[in-house]
């Protein structure tokens, strides 16, 4: 039962968390008539700001406890990063009532005629994924929007006066985690590597709750042939009949797959006949960087556009004016034969080394907070192609460390500093150990906090450093 059928005047829903979706959230059950109450753990000056202007509009506010459940609690709404072991949910679960996530709510307020989702979970690359989605349903005359984690809130597109044909929603894992109803019309998850375990608990609760991207799928899973997790995850969904699995590969695709053949992206899924058809979609040099991982990002995308419906034209059309988002693989300059790559979005081992593995030779420059991750993998994949590394950040050390274990003729410089003005002297450095025809590659391998707000502001330090280093030279 949706849940438009459903009466909400007087209904005692509580919302867990202000923010950019407890907030959305609290507006759009209190304008269905029921009687909200926020709780959050935060009191501070933002907290009151944005709490006085819920109470303004007759939503009840509570700050500075986020662990109690209010009496009378038939529905707790809660924000995607709130911790599945807090006492509110445990208070929740002992008192029978529901927690829903704001993907949750979003689904069950779809109208009968709402368009299906097309949806993309990950440990790395769902953003440019789904950006690309979009890019290629639009090229096909589609009206649609890249929604969830990235862009349109949920909520927005399924209340909002414009009316879609079909959306494409990247899904965190905090997300699916609390959408127990959601069913996809397609689902892709792009790869699986340990990320967020604080928050998970475990590696396989972490892939489980990647893996309810999958559940109730009507058309296509969408897999990578390269990950066999998300082939596993697959092969536990439960999933309407008829659904198909469909493989994404950099190899030469086998039937019901994606994949790669002498520089062209090719469809060997959704042809007549696919164990002796491939339909050619784009080329290589379509893709916008022609990175290994953006390529894979690449397929994944036109699977699931496929599995709508879409054209091979449309695929084609849609990559080709795809442009990524900044600090993904993005060009900066190239400066005396050198070129500077800024990838600061890679903060974590599995996307730093999906980007070192697209260029050689390179001079890395990496650290930050390591959030319990370690190196030894990432360095003995990737030691053939540096020439160089210079080390900034919290947890440098960790990552000095490994590279004295597998990789000690590399040089290494490190930067005994955490300060924003770090970034100079860390391009300086690389600078001079880079030969023309090298990559300066930021692919920190760790999160920004210790030294900057967020990536976004480490890959414009970046930047700001690699234009300044063009108008001085590397001395």
């Amino acid at each position: 039962m949706g849940i438009r059928k459903v009466s909400w005047n007087g209904k005692r829903v509580t919302v867990a968390g202000l923010g950019v979706s407890g907030i959305p959230a609290a507006r759009v059950l209190h304008g269905l008539g029921a009687v909200v109450t926020v709780v959050n753990d935060g009191d501070d000056e933002r907290s009151r700001a944005q709490g006085a202007e819920l109470a303004a509009e007759g939503i009840t506010v509570r700050l500075g406890d986020g662990d109690t459940l209010p009496e009378g609690t038939e529905l707790v709404v809660t924000a995607p990063g709130w911790r599945p072991d807090k006492p509110l949910f445990a208070a929740a679960a002992e008192a029978g009532v529901e927690v829903w996530g704001d993907v949750e709510l979003a689904w069950r307020l779809r109208g009968p005629d709402a368009a299906p989702w097309l949806a993309v979970t990950g440990t790395n690359g769902k953003t440019t994924t789904v950006r690309m989605l979009a890019s290629i349903l639009e090229a096909a005359g589609l009206r649609t929007a890249a929604v969830g984690n990235i862009g349109v809130s949920l909520l927005d597109a399924v209340l909002g006066e414009e009316t879609y044909d079909v959306l494409a929603v990247e899904l965190s894992s905090y997300q699916l985690h609390w959408a127990p109803s959601l069913r996809a019309h397609s689902a892709a998850v792009l790869n699986l590597a340990p990320d967020h375990l604080d928050w998970h608990g475990s590696m396989e609760a972490y892939a489980a709750d990647k893996g309810r991207i999958y559940e109730g799928n009507t058309v296509a899973c969408v897999y990578n042939a390269a990950d066999k997790a998300t082939e596993d995850l697959v092969r536990e969904a439960d999933v309407e009949e008829g659904c198909r699995a469909i493989g994404f590969t950099l190899s030469t695709p086998g039937p019901s797959q994606l994949g790669v053949v002498e520089g062209i992206l090719v469809d060997r899924a959704f042809v007549e006949n696919r164990q002796k058809q491939a339909q050619e979609l784009a080329e290589v040099a379509d893709v916008n960087p022609p990175a290994p991982h953006n390529i894979a990002n690449a397929l994944a995308a036109a699977a699931l556009a496929r599995a709508f419906g879409v054209e091979p034209k449309a695929v084609r059309d849609g990559l080709r004016s795809f442009r990524p988002d900044p600090h993904r693989i993005e060009l900066v300059e190239e400066i005396e034969g050198v070129v500077y790559v800024d990838d600061s979005k890679a903060t974590n081992t599995h996307a730093a080394e999906a980007s070192l593995a697209a260029y050689d030779p390179i001079v890395w420059i990496a650290g930050g907070l390591a959030k319990g991750a370690t190196f030894d993998e990432l360095v003995t994949a990737s030691a053939k192609r540096l020439r160089g590394v210079v080390l900034m950040g919290a947890d440098r050390e960790l990552i000095r460390e490994a590279l004295t274990r597998h990789a000690p003729e590399v040089p290494v410089v490190d930067l005994d500093r955490t300060d924003t003005g770090a970034m100079s002297e860390a391009v300086q450095e690389a600078a001079r150990l880079a030969r023309p025809g090298d990559t300066v590659l930021l692919a920190p391998a760790c999160a920004s906090m210790d030294m900057f707000a967020n990536y976004n502001k480490r890959g414009e330090a970046f930047a700001d450093a690699v234009r300044a280093l063009a108008t001085t030279g590397r001395g």
